[in-house]
């Protein structure tokens, strides 16, 4: 099977054409990045929100437990039916199903940073912006880049779905080798989601080295270090130039 996979894979005829290999990794990484970008849009301004204020965790909770119990492939079905076609249901559907975790990493995030940080950012005269802006949402980045990864790797396999409707994503080969039994490329097709779930992956994990502050991968490090039964990592202050303190 592997072999035949390989051999799919390694066909030129699969790799030219408006059906070939690479137009429908970039169908695939398109709907990905727009149903993370609009999940991001909305589900890290509201997380922000609940967590720096406090106000409507209980419905926040609730709510997005509630879509993650949504079926995948009825809702964009639903969603294709009810626009009239199109890729505009499609979309809505895969932001839908991409909202819970990076709700649930921005508001973990917040609610994660040390009450004693927050305080003595509030006894230095830090109004409730910058204490959102410049304490909570840097020491809060690594949460809400895992529920960002975690929402990425959810969108990268579900997007597959959308070839149920007629879109040319990587969820092609995998109903065209169901439909004839032809398990080479049924496996290639997998092989090559589990690949782009990889890159991207790995991408968002430099990404996450690059923007987190300093200061909270060295008390990474150093709680990992010299003792290794301190399991709390310090949040640290961040000023206003970016510098840790």
């Amino acid at each position: 099977m592997f072999a035949d996979a390989l051999a799919w894979l390694l066909d030129a005829a699969n790799w030219t054409g408006p059906k070939s290999i690479p137009v429908r990794v970039g169908v695939h990484l398109l709907y990905c990045l727009g149903a993370v970008l609009g999940a991001a849009a909305i589900a890290v301004p509201l997380g922000l929100f609940v967590g720096h204020t406090g106000r409507g965790g209980v419905v926040l909770v609730g709510g997005s437990n509630a879509l993650r119990a949504l079926p995948t492939l009825g809702l964009v079905t639903f969603l294709y039916l009810v626009a009239g076609g199109g890729t505009s249901g499609v979309l809505i559907g895969l932001v839908v199903l991409a909202i819970p975790p990076i709700l649930a990493g921005t508001y973990a995030g917040i609610q994660d940073v040390d009450r004693g940080v927050v305080d003595a950012a509030r006894g230095m005269g830090m109004t409730g912006a910058q204490r959102l802006w410049r304490v909570e949402v840097p020491n809060a980045l690594p949460l809400l880049l895992g529920g960002l990864r975690n929402a990425t790797l959810q969108v990268v396999a579900t997007a597959s779905v959308a070839a149920y409707v007629g879109i040319e994503t990587l969820g092609r080969p995998l109903l065209d080798g169901l439909r004839v039994l032809d398990y080479g490329q049924f496996v290639g097709g997998a092989i090559l989601i589990a690949l782009l779930a990889v890159l991207l992956d790995v991408l968002l994990a430099v990404l996450g080295r690059l923007v987190v502050p300093t200061g909270l991968r060295v008390s990474a490090r150093t709680a990992r270090g010299p003792s290794r039964r301190r399991r709390r990592v310090e949040p640290v202050l961040v000023d206003s130039g970016g510098s840790t303190a």
